[in-house]
This record gives C-alpha cells, sequence and structure tokens, in this order.
C-alpha cells in the first residue's frame, strides 16, 4: 500500500497512476481518494501522471485525534508532493 509519511508521523494513503506531468486530485468530506478513480484514468490514458490520497482521518489513511484542520491538511499535501518529487503540478480538488 502506498503511503506517505507526513512530519507529524501521519500516513496518508494515495494512488499514483501513469506518467507525465502530475495532476494531484484532492478530495472533500467525507470522500476518500477513492472519489476520483474516473479521473485518475482519464489523466493517465492522456498521458498524465494521476495522484489522489485519502486526507488524514478519511480512508485508508491514519485516523487522527487532532490536526484535522486546513491548515494540516496543506501540509499533508506539500509533504505528499515533496515525496513524490512531483514538479509543474495542476492541483484538482472540490467541496
Amino acid at each position: 500500500m502506498p503511503v506517505c509519511t507526513t512530519r507529524d508521523g501521519v500516513d496518508i494513503f494515495y494512488k499514483d497512476w501513469g506518467q507525465g506531468r502530475p495532476v494531484v486530485f484532492i478530495h472533500g468530506w467525507p470522500l476518500n481518494g477513492d472519489a476520483w478513480q474516473d479521473q485518475l484514468k482519464a489523466v493517465a490514458d492522456a498521458g498524465y501522471r494521476g495522484i489522489a490520497h485519502d486526507r488524514r482521518g478519511h480512508g485508508r489513511s491514519t485516523p487522527v485525534y487532532d490536526g484535522y484542520d486546513f491548515d494540516t491538511f496543506a501540509d499533508d499535501l506539500n509533504d505528499l508532493i515533496t515525496q513524490l518529487d512531483l514538479r509543474d503540478v495542476t492541483l484538482v480538488a472540490h467541496s
């Protein structure tokens, strides 16, 4: 199971499909990265690299008691982008 361990020790699950310029999908509450399944396939088929993660406390990522705020979500996203060494990233989000 691919995970990114954040600076505070939380494991963030992610899917990473395809090759090329990265497109990172960010889900809203109460979903997980599976909400982007169709879009991941579409961007991978179009020659891009599609990445979708389960935010902390969602899906297959570590459940948390604290750190459930948008500043921490942004830190988690930064940790994922850094760990995967992504450049020239397009972010897609909803909710």
